[in-house]
């Protein structure tokens, strides 16, 4: 008895085949097409690519957007073309699987919550960063989802007033400085400020869109001066972001999930530092542990995949 899930990102569309446990046990990815069909099209070849080698029983999305109440439709999503689209009942009708969908970071909190960094806690939250962030929360092993089913929005929360526009419609949300999208953007600033004090900007040869957040993050590795100066860029604002969070939910642990924590290691430290001293209360209350997610960039997938076993009637389980 296995099941699907389907990471559906503003960059890539990643699937997996998930068994009870939460291993994923095979894969396929390909590029976000720019449009509903083409988007679409290429969840359902990926599916029927995966489900051509396994037999599967459902499927799960987890969405860079805002979900529906009853998950089964998509409102909006600022690095995705659908508006207001029933999408579980267009994939279902084509595949002929049960579909439910969970926001992205749902679905990686939840699989964290059931098998990784958040298992055991009462009060959880999640900041995927990836090309933008997303936010999460879990109480008492339940997503809180507020009144209308798109809480918590914590990528969008304006940080820097008429700051760097955002895919939203607005300028200064807390991605355009924390994320992988923010990380690349940063690093382009400084390049434009000092073009020739850096490995990153002459393998970019001039051309800025070259400069990656992966790239980035590697050229950090690397040892690159300007790029260790963005990714202390990253720590900081991640710190102050965590404090906000931090300052609403009072959470035991804050998850850090999402393509970028696969450099944790480059920024966490400094993160928890910033963090540490901007919560309110700084010095007088206990300090939420933050900690990079265990499942990776798999979490959504495998999230997505735990909510469509909850579909079919079953649970995947912890070892």
């Amino acid at each position: 008895m296995l099941t699907i899930g389907v990471d559906v990102g503003g960059t890539s569309v990643r699937a997996g085949v998930v068994d009870a446990y939460g291993s994923i046990l095979d894969t396929a990815v390909a590029p976000t097409p720019s449009g509903e069909a083409p988007l679409e099209d290429a969840i359902i070849a990926e599916v029927k690519e995966l489900a051509s080698r396994h037999q599967v029983t459902s499927l799960g999305l987890a969405v860079a957007g805002f979900v529906t109440a009853d998950r089964r439709g998509v409102r909006f999503a600022p690095h995705l073309a659908w508006r207001n689209a029933d999408v579980a009942e267009r994939i279902s009708g084509r595949l002929g699987l049960p579909v439910v969908l969970e926001h992205d970071a749902n679905a990686a909190a939840l699989a964290e919550y059931r098998f990784g960094a958040a298992r055991g806690t009462r009060v959880a939250a999640l900041v995927a960063l990836g090309t933008g962030i997303g936010g999460a929360l879990l109480i008492d092993g339940e997503i809180f989802r507020g009144g209308y089913g798109v809480a918590p929005e914590l990528g969008h929360l304006r940080v820097v007033p008429d700051g760097r526009p955002c895919p939203c419609g607005k300028r200064g949300c807390w991605e355009r400085y924390c994320s992988g999208t923010a990380l690349a953007a940063t690093a382009v600033e400084m390049l434009a400020r000092d073009p020739g004090c850096s490995l990153l900007g002459r393998e970019a040869a001039g051309d800025m869109r070259a400069v990656t957040g992966r790239k980035v993050a590697g050229a950090a590795q690397d040892g690159d001066p300007l790029a260790q100066r963005a990714m202390d860029e990253l720590a900081r604002w991640l710190g102050q972001g965590l404090a906000l969070v931090a300052d609403v939910y009072d959470p035991e642990v804050i998850v850090i999930g999402g393509g970028v924590s696969q450099s944790a290691p480059l920024f966490l430290d400094d993160a928890r530092e910033h963090y540490a001293s901007l919560v309110t209360g700084a010095g007088h209350r206990p300090l939420a542990r933050i900690r990079a997610a265990q499942l990776g960039d798999d979490a959504g997938i495998v999230g997505a995949a735990s909510l469509a076993a909850d579909l079919a009637g079953r649970r995947l389980n912890p070892r």
